[in-house]
């Protein structure tokens, strides 16, 4: 089977989360199991590839229309990645904004985006199946049922959408329907419209064949008022179409009895080296060396509220009486940075 794989990040080319290790892991292990797979990606700054391989298309946006390219990057552990080329869209500092806010013009970005994935499956490597994730490639389903519905190349080919994170809608103005050239029809709360807004996640769970997330208990959880962030609605409405894969781990990278990067390789039968580890790690932080006799925990996450740092703001001055060390490395809301600085 031709899987082509749609997303925001991935490894190792870019990374702002857990996504980005999905996205290299997954089709790897994929290709081992004999498919075929393609991972297209955006080109921030910084990534490198071997040639164009498709010019000659065009985007509307607004009143204008964009002409993006398609770059071959390169074959990876058997994978195959492309890259949407588009300076002024993609070359920025950070992916999704900058100075904790979104990028203003995201929605128009990844329509962008999500049109180019589907050219490179029209013109360069047609897949027998998408598999899209999160909101930033919600649009490739709509667009394949409304867009691209009497295409006879594209028409076949379902689509399964990964949801990492129901807390991300990817919310826009109605506006911006019109100007990414998708028809009105479409703001309605059967499809695209969400208290008034545009919603590309939205998108993704209705028009795709198939759901999957990342456990068994997400799958139920997105579905209850308490974490379905509005959308647990549509989520039980397909609930047949819904199923938890439980995320893994690529044991070739995240491995202790082999890790190279670590100050001394240890397993589950032998634990002796993960204390060489933490006084290595204690050192790197410049935190004293009598913390190695204390607990330690360790964060290194996106700092939002979907990662549950609200819970942690809660019990901050409670955390600080225990006698514990901490070492936390991530990026994200400036009020869970601060809190970090704080403590």
């Amino acid at each position: 089977m031709r899987v082509l794989f749609v997303a925001a990040e991935g490894l190792p080319f870019s990374k702002t989360g857990g996504l980005a290790d999905v996205i290299e892991a997954l089709p790897k292990a994929l290709v081992a199991q004999g498919h075929e797979v393609a991972v297209v990606l955006p080109r921030y700054r910084g990534n490198e590839f071997k040639k164009i391989v498709l010019r000659d298309f065009v985007v509307p946006i607004g009143k204008t229309v964009r002409s993006p390219a398609i770059a071959e990057g390169p074959r990876l552990h058997g994978v195959q990645y492309f890259f949407v080329d588009d300076p002024e869209y993609f070359d920025r500092e950070q992916i999704y904004g900058a100075g904790g806010k979104d990028y203003p013009d995201n929605g128009e970005r990844f329509s962008e985006f999500c049109r180019a994935a589907i050219e490179l499956a029209r013109q360069v490597w047609t897949p027998d199946v998408f598999h899209c994730h999160d909101w930033h490639t919600g649009l490739v389903p709509v667009l394949l049922q409304t867009v691209y519905k009497s295409d006879p190349k594209l028409r076949a080919v379902p689509v399964v959408f990964t949801i990492h994170n129901m807390g991300y809608h990817g919310s826009f103005p109605r506006e911006l329907l019109a100007e990414i050239g998708l028809p009105a029809s479409l703001f309605q709360p059967e499809a695209l419209e969400f208290f008034g807004k545009l919603n590309f996640l939205k998108g993704g769970l209705i028009y795709s064949d198939f759901l999957t997330t990342v456990s068994r208990k997400y799958a139920q959880e997105i579905q209850t008022p308490e974490y379905g962030h509005g959308l647990n609605g549509v989520a039980r409405g397909r609930a047949d179409r819904l199923t938890g894969i439980l995320n893994g781990v690529d044991y070739s990278v995240w491995n202790p009895e082999i890790d190279g990067m670590i100050a001394a390789k240890y397993s589950a039968k032998d634990l002796k080296g993960k204390a060489a580890c933490k006084k290595d790690l204690l050192k790197e932080f410049g935190l004293p060396a009598e913390n190695a006799g204390r607990p330690l925990i360790g964060i290194v996450s996106r700092f939002a509220d979907q990662k549950g740092f609200d819970l942690l703001a809660e019990v901050a001055d409670e955390l600080l009486e225990e006698d514990l060390a901490m070492v936390a490395l991530g990026a994200g809301d400036p009020t869970y940075e601060m809190l970090f600085h704080d403590l």
